[in-house]
This record gives C-alpha cells, sequence and structure tokens, in this order.
C-alpha cells in the first residue's frame, strides 16, 4: 500500500522518506494541496526482477500469431 506525504512535509524529511522506501519498498505519494503529483519507487536494477512473479502464469497459449479478439471484430460487422 502506498504512503502519501504533503510536499512541505516531504521536504525537510526526505532522506527519512527515502531510507524507509529503500527498506521496506513501500511507494510513496507527494501531494500537493492534498492532489497526488509525484509517485516514488524503489529502483529495481534487473528488470527480470520486476517480473519474476508472473514466471509461470500463463496457462495456455494456444495460437501465438492468432490475432486477439477476432470474434469481436466479427460482431462489430
Amino acid at each position: 500500500m502506498s504512503q502519501a506525504v504533503s510536499k512541505s512535509r516531504f521536504k525537510p524529511r526526505s532522506l527519512e522518506y527515502f531510507r524507509n522506501i529503500e527498506q521496506t519498498g513501500e511507494d510513496l505519494i507527494i501531494t500537493d494541496y492534498g492532489r497526488p503529483v509525484l509517485k516514488i519507487v524503489r529502483y529495481v536494477a534487473d528488470q527480470e526482477e520486476c517480473f519474476r512473479g508472473l514466471r509461470n502464469t500463463v496457462l495456455k497459449y494456444d495460437d501465438p500469431l492468432e490475432p486477439v479478439g477476432v470474434e469481436s471484430w466479427e460482431a462489430q460487422k
């Protein structure tokens, strides 16, 4: 879950927030007058690590060259 903090509160304690993001991996939303304007996330060096949780989740992949949604196109004619 993301934590939200105002710009004025973030500025003097930015290093503390950065350390917290590094340790927990929790995102931080910066707000301006209650409106979200920035999102700070932990950097992931290896792009494969981002998708590691999706590995082995495809259950069935019959025809990879077939267009997706052929039935939808036929219905719109």
